[in-house]
């Protein structure tokens, strides 16, 4: 959430995974098989209280580092709303959602192995580090009138609609020879990334809250909201696309 929805459909992708684009090229055919009835039969399992962790693969760990960079970055949403060193750190954090969403692909190509967890886990993952996140900190910055707070959950519907739709449609998509999807379908969620850069700004220049750009439209009425949460509609619309194909690198 990582423009991990470069795979061509095999498990561990997501917004940002990169092995499922690359093992048809590497001919793992049969070591990804292997490993995915592996997880299947310990998940599966009726004995063993830890036979779900003994399932997950390095590359799975590595997600979950994912959204605990990320948790960490909201927790600093509920900071004293002057302090600007919250901000900054619930800012800060957010990269790093990017950073482990790059590389539980790098390990799993490395590794060799796949997960069925993998894609699932990665959804997730970057659902909660580019959808809830940004739209966290939005909150703390002061986006937070009753309109404010349903256009932002409505971005963050898009996000988990987007990851949804990628997960059923990826089998599907046009592939070049080496089995990876030609385009992306609207753009990936990990590119909300810029709106929180965007928000790194404002906090740089102090306009929070009651100096947030733009001000607030129709002050005081039912239909109050900063103009500013546009930019969220806009790339949630962005997200969910059927028409917009981004060429993949």
């Amino acid at each position: 959430m990582a423009s991990s929805e470069s795979s061509s459909g095999v498990p561990h992708s997501g917004d940002g995974g990169q092995f499922a684009a690359n093992s048809g090229a590497l001919g793992l055919g049969c070591s990804l098989g292997t490993g995915q009835e592996k997880q299947k039969m310990l998940l599966s399992s009726e004995q063993g209280h830890f036979s779900m962790v003994k399932a997950l693969h390095l590359a799975d760990l590595v997600t979950e580092l994912n959204v605990m960079s990320v948790f960490s970055s909201m927790r600093y949403c509920l900071g004293d709303p002057s302090d600007y060193g919250s901000l900054w750190a619930a800012l800060a954090f957010m990269p790093f959602g990017l950073f482990f969403d790059f590389m539980d692909g790098k390990i799993a190509r490395w590794r060799k192995k796949s997960s069925l967890m993998g894609q699932e886990l990665d959804s997730l993952a970057d659902l909660i580090s580019f959808g809830l996140a940004p739209a966290a900190a939005a909150f703390a910055l002061g986006i937070r009138t009753s309109l404010d707070h349903l256009l932002l959950a409505f971005f963050v519907l898009c996000g988990l609609t987007r990851l949804a739709r990628f997960n059923v449609t990826v089998a599907v998509l046009p592939k070049d020879k080496s089995g990876k999807s030609k385009y992306f379908e609207g753009t990936p969620i990990p590119t909300t990334l810029a709106i929180a850069s965007l928000m790194a700004y404002w906090v740089s220049q102090s306009w929070t809250h009651e100096n947030i750009p733009l001000g607030v439209i129709a002050e005081g009425t039912i239909l109050e909201f900063h103009p500013v949460v546009l930019l969220f509609v806009l790339h949630g619309c962005l997200m969910v696309s059927k028409t917009i194909h981004i060429p993949k690198p």
